[in-house]
Parts: structure tokens; C-alpha cells; sequence
């Protein structure tokens, strides 16, 4: 898989996740995203991710960039950070080991939500769309399990930002 071109260019490639499959289990089933998944699936969805290295304050997502790929963080944190209006910008999360990010743009196709920035130096997996769909075609039960912890995990953070919300919504029109 070629590096995606939305990447900051200090991004070094690692190799195949095939090579890291010990290591990327090892880290992945401690978060509860990839808890459904048995050792088998994971080593399955190894073979189509190709995994890099970030220094530290790299870019590995910037908002409003068209993407079609997620990342799986591996090692070292990273930034969510949100741009707001008054040309600012806000922290709304960070990340480690096991975190996805970017999983939106994999699923919808639109325009990145948020950039994430490397507070370290970074190890990571990269899951793009055109893999995922393969894993559809070719491995059915694996993708379709990968499409429902996605919609799960998407629907967790819709249902946590609707907390946060309200508090700050005006009067309820009845």
C-alpha cells in the first residue's frame, strides 16, 4: 500500500503490519475497539496495513483534508486537535496505544473533522478504504465485524459529544 498522500512528509514507512503482528495484538486487544476480534482476525487484518514512524509534532491528520484511510496508533500519543472559528484551535483529545483516528473518513468519504498531531514520536497502522473493501470481498465475516465496531465506536463519541452538548443548548422548543 503507498504511503497516503494526505501524510506530513516526515512519516517513514516500517513495513508490512504482518511483520509487527505479535506486537500490534499485543497492543490492540488491551482497547476496547478491537475486543471483539480473535487472535486469528487480528493477524488477518495485519495483512492490510502497512504500518510507519512519526517524529515527534509531525502531522499525521489535517482537518479538511479529503482522506480514505484510518490509523491505528501503536505506540506514543497523539493530539486531536479541532480549529475553531475565532482562528484558535482546541485540544479536544488525546490518544495512545490501540486509539483509532480518521475512522469518519474512511467510512463517509468527507473531509477530515479534526488534525492529529504526534506529541512523540509515533508508531501506527494505516487502514485505507480500498483494504477495508477487500477485506469485505474476501473475508465477509472479518469486514463485516469491522464495519459494526466501527458504527459502534462512531455512535459511542456521537453519544458523549451529545452529553457534552447539552448543557449549552438553549430552551427546549416543545
Amino acid at each position: 500500500m503507498p504511503l497516503p498522500k494526505s501524510l506530513d512528509s516526515s512519516v517513514q514507512p516500517l513495513g508490512k503490519a504482518t511483520q509487527f503482528a505479535e506486537d500490534i495484538q499485543e497492543i490492540i486487544t488491551q482497547a476496547p475497539f478491537f475486543d471483539q476480534l480473535e487472535t486469528a482476525e487480528i493477524k488477518l487484518l495485519c495483512e492490510f496495513m502497512d504500518c510507519y514512524t512519526i517524529r515527534r509534532g509531525g502531522l499525521l491528520i489535517r482537518e479538511g483534508d479529503a482522506g480514505d484511510f484510518l490509523l491505528i496508533i501503536l505506540t506514543g500519543t497523539v493530539n486531536v486537535i479541532k480549529n475553531r472559528e475565532d482562528g484558535g484551535r482546541r485540544i479536544i483529545a488525546t490518544v495512545g496505544p490501540g486509539a483509532t483516528v480518521g475512522e469518519m473518513a474512511i467510512v463517509d468519504n468527507g473531509a477530515r473533522f479534526a488534525s492529529c498531531i504526534a506529541n512523540e514520536e509515533v508508531d501506527f497502522a494505516v487502514l485505507d478504504r480500498d483494504s477495508l473493501n477487500a477485506i469485505l470481498h474476501q473475508y465477509p465475516q472479518l469486514g463485516n465485524k469491522l464495519l459494526l465496531m466501527l458504527l459502534a465506536l462512531m455512535a459511542k463519541r456521537l453519544r458523549e459529544t451529545g452529553i457534552r452538548l447539552v448543557p449549552h443548548l438553549g430552551e427546549a422548543i416543545v
